[in-house]
Order: C-alpha cells, then sequence, then structure tokens
C-alpha cells in the first residue's frame, strides 16, 4: 500500500512529520511527502498556472514544492512519483477545518486533488491551533487509516473524508463520529492598517463564530470529544432546485427569444 501525503503548512510543520512518522509504521506501507515549500492555509484548489513550479527534496526525504498544496498532489499524482498511489492523506493541520472552512481549507484542497484522480483520500485536522497533543492526533489518524485498510476500504472507489481531532491525549478521545458540515456566521470585519508608505492594508478578518452547532455536526462533535468524520463531494449542482431552475430557464429563453421583437 502507497500513501501520498500532502498538506497546506508547509514541509517543515509538526504536523505533517508527526503524520509521516506515524503511517510509516504500518505494517506494508510506503508513505511519500508531497508538500508545499511555505505555508499555503486557505488556498483551497488554487493550482499556479503562469509561473513555473519548483521540487527541492529535504534532508528526510520530503519533497517540497514552490506551490500551493493542489499543486503537490497534483504534479505528484501526473509525473513526479512514476506511480499511482493508493492512498492521499493531508494534514495534521494546525486548526479546524469544520463548517465552511473546509471551501477555503488548503488541507482539505489536497486530498480533494487526490480525489479527483479518483484515489481515496482524508484530510486530517486538529481543532485548535498550536499543535497541543500533536501525538495523540498522528495516532489517531494511524488508526483511522488502518481500520480503513482492514475493511478494504482503500480500493479503486474514491471517496473523500474530512477529519477533525480534538487536541486531547489519545485515551480521553471519544469514538468517531460521522457528521454533516455546521455552518459558521459571516466573517469579522476586514483589519485595516496604514503601510509605512502611507497606504491602506487590507487584512482578511478572522472566521465567524459557529452559527450551527447542532447535534450532528462537527463542531457538536469535536467540542464532545470526538473525532468527526465528514464524508465530502464535489459536485456543487444544487439538486433541490434543478426543477424551479428548468422552469425558470425556459421562461427566460422564452422571453429572450422575444426580446428582439418587442
Amino acid at each position: 500500500m502507497k500513501i501520498l501525503i500532502s498538506n497546506d503548512d508547509g514541509f517543515q510543520a509538526p504536523g505533517i512529520v508527526a503524520l509521516h512518522d506515524a503511517l510509516k509504521t504500518l505494517d506494508g506501507v510506503e508513505v511519500e511527502v508531497v508538500a508545499p515549500e511555505h505555508n499555503n492555509s486557505a488556498k483551497s484548489n488554487a493550482l499556479t498556472l503562469h509561473s513555473p513550479l519548483y521540487v527541492h527534496k529535504a534532508a528526510n526525504g520530503f519533497r517540497y514544492v514552490n506551490g500551493t498544496p493542489a499543486d503537490c498532489v497534483h504534479i505528484a499524482l501526473t509525473g513526479l512519483l512514476g506511480y499511482r498511489p493508493d492512498l492521499v492523506v493531508s494534514g495534521i493541520n494546525n486548526g479546524a477545518n469544520m463548517g465552511d472552512d473546509t471551501i477555503y481549507s488548503g488541507t482539505v484542497g489536497a486530498a480533494m486533488e487526490g480525489y479527483l484522480f479518483g484515489i481515496p483520500a482524508i484530510a486530517f485536522s486538529q481543532v485548535d491551533k498550536g499543535w497541543a497533543e500533536l501525538e495523540a492526533a498522528a495516532a489517531k489518524a494511524r488508526e483511522l487509516v488502518a481500520q480503513m485498510r482492514a475493511q478494504q476500504l482503500v480500493n479503486e472507489t474514491p471517496w473523500l473524508l474530512n477529519v477533525n481531532i480534538p487536541n486531547m491525549p489519545l485515551e480521553a478521545l471519544r469514538p468517531a463520529k460521522l457528521c454533516r458540515l455546521g455552518r459558521r456566521h459571516a466573517a469579522e470585519r476586514v483589519i485595516v492598517q496604514e503601510s509605512p508608505r502611507g497606504e491602506a492594508m487590507y487584512w482578511i478578518g478572522g472566521a465567524g463564530a459557529a452559527k450551527d452547532d447542532a447535534e450532528g455536526t462537527d463542531f457538536h462533535a469535536t467540542a464532545q470529544g470526538h473525532v468527526s468524520i465528514t464524508p465530502l463531494k464535489v459536485d456543487l449542482t444544487d439538486h433541490d432546485n434543478l426543477g424551479y431552475w428548468a422552469q425558470t430557464a425556459a421562461r427566460l429563453a422564452t422571453g429572450a427569444a422575444a426580446a428582439p421583437g418587442a
């Protein structure tokens, strides 16, 4: 079994080192790291199209790229590795990726790139920043990968899981819980500062507080000490309202046809 590991915090981040060290101890598993050179948080699925990408190898064998998380997985799968991994794993992220965060997350973006290539993928994050109880999170990630493998879920059928692990000792973590994504309130106001040259500088404000953290959401599960697991999909089609929009599109088409003679 071959596992490709990436992240968005950069190849030197404690989270990816801990994840690599944990997964490499699985029997019959080969792990390889291709990760960003620098922190690329909130880069989502962005690909670098207008400048070249370079790959370098660190002393510990990790390969790093001057690009985004999705860049790393993309070039790994389209020529860098020379083989097709069985699983793509991203993380462990320094902070939660729950609710609306998943749309922006580079951690999820790296895993999603593997999924788009038809490979099972998992994004791992710790709920709180600061790397507290990181070894416990890595052990829980290892446990989950081992269980998925034992149940023969790492096969030709792709899936994408978003996993958030509370910063707690391993023995205190409660069983994994399948969840839906919660929702956040709108982000906080932009922060405006003046540069040394007197120009206005704008910093994106912090994420909004939880808006939907009801039972069944990832917010609720992790607050109760559970590891949250949320299956994700890429199809953004509003299937529930296709009928409504079909009628609307028909009216728009009729109106467009009549407009020239109006």
